[in-house]
């Protein structure tokens, strides 16, 4: 079968590995879609500390269920996701999921663009294998992990009720981050972003204000407005530039909170009076990654048409021209959510 990696140079290569089987408690899933996520092209650039495998929001069909495994069966649609927490340790019991030491360590076999991968028996035990309801199409299911990872970002802050939410960086998480605020009460959300087409994407989905960050004074307008000067309840961080959390604890209220949500390139650092932070009570948290129960509850309601998914994947890219795929991902004013499709699409 096929497979899409990086290669030593961070260029794409489509290279024949054998097809896996499913052992005792895995799963073998043949790829119908995966989004190309923004990791994933920072792990090309080579400013993503862990530069491992890459492709992890795939949607396909089972193909083989080994043996222990219950409710799969072949043929079934399905999400997959790639990490999962122990459960156990004393991270884990504090509810840091995501931060537990074994997380990072579980993942898809090969990696989410191929032709056909094995979902390891540690995710399928844990619940990391998800059925998707028929009215989830495979665009949907491919940004259930995107929005997973929004959802958990949002219950680690605590969403204040009818909250005010301004997100810097509206490329697809960033989206679907002002999209699930919007859909769990927010009152306001608005957003930056250069690019007019993720601009009017962010406004089909009913996001209040969107500005571009190149109009200087224009985001600090905008809060004002909105809230009588006072500053906005939640801003968050949907993009890695260091220089955006400044602007984002400026838009903040007194005793607000800024989300580091987008990732950081490594070594970055902040720049900020933080004595002013602290006189405001500025809270700064960020958030990684994102688990099971948030899926689904994405998924939940992505299937209620609570939260809506599809319109927001602009170009289908088959997996055999991965390249093409992710050089799309890269131009912003050409795409907005990008997905590798492969066999079982049809």
């Amino acid at each position: 079968m096929k497979y899409g990696r990086l290669a030593p140079d961070g260029s794409l290569e489509l290279v024949e590995v054998p097809t896996p089987r499913a052992g005792d408690g895995e799963v073998v899933i043949d790829l119908a879609a995966c989004g190309v996520c923004g990791t994933d092209l920072e792990k090309q650039r080579g400013r993503y500390q862990s530069a491992g495998k890459i492709g992890h929001e795939p949607v396909g069909r089972v193909r083989e269920v080994g043996g222990g495994v219950r409710g799969l069966a072949v043929g079934d649609r399905v999400f997959a996701h790639h990490h999962v927490p122990c459960y156990a340790c004393a991270i884990c019991a504090r509810g840091d999921l995501t931060f537990c030491p074994t997380y990072a360590k579980t993942n898809l076999d090969p990696g989410g663009f191929a032709e056909s991968f094995r979902v390891p028996e540690e995710n399928v035990r844990r619940g990391a294998v998800l059925r998707l309801d028929p009215s989830v199409s495979w665009d949907a299911g491919a940004l259930l992990e995107p929005g997973g990872c929004a959802l958990t970002a949002l219950r680690r802050v605590g969403l204040p009720a009818n909250a005010s939410v301004f997100v810097l960086g509206l490329g697809p998480v960033g989206l679907l981050y002002a999209r699930l605020a919007r859909a769990l009460g927010a009152s306001w959300v608005g957003g930056t972003e250069i690019s007019p087409l993720r601009r009017a994407a962010a406004e089909r989905g009913g996001i209040d204000v969107t500005v571009d960050p190149r109009e200087e004074g224009a985001a600090v307008a905008a809060v004002a407005a909105a809230t009588e000067g006072r500053g906005v309840d939640l801003a968050v961080v949907a993009t890695g530039h260091p220089a955006v959390v400044r602007s984002a604890t400026e838009l903040v209220r007194r005793g607000g909170t800024v989300n580091l949500f987008g990732l950081p390139e490594p070594g970055s650092r902040l720049d900020a009076d933080l004595q002013e932070l602290y006189l405001r009570g500025v809270r700064i948290i960020p958030s990684y990654a994102t688990t099971e129960p948030d899926i689904a509850e994405v998924h939940r309601l992505a299937s209620t048409g609570a939260l809506g998914l599809d319109d927001l994947v602009t170009h289908h890219v088959p997996l055999a021209r991965i390249a093409e795929a992710f050089e799309l991902a890269g131009r912003p004013a050409e795409s907005v959510k990008v997905v590798v499709t492969g066999p079982a699409v049809a």
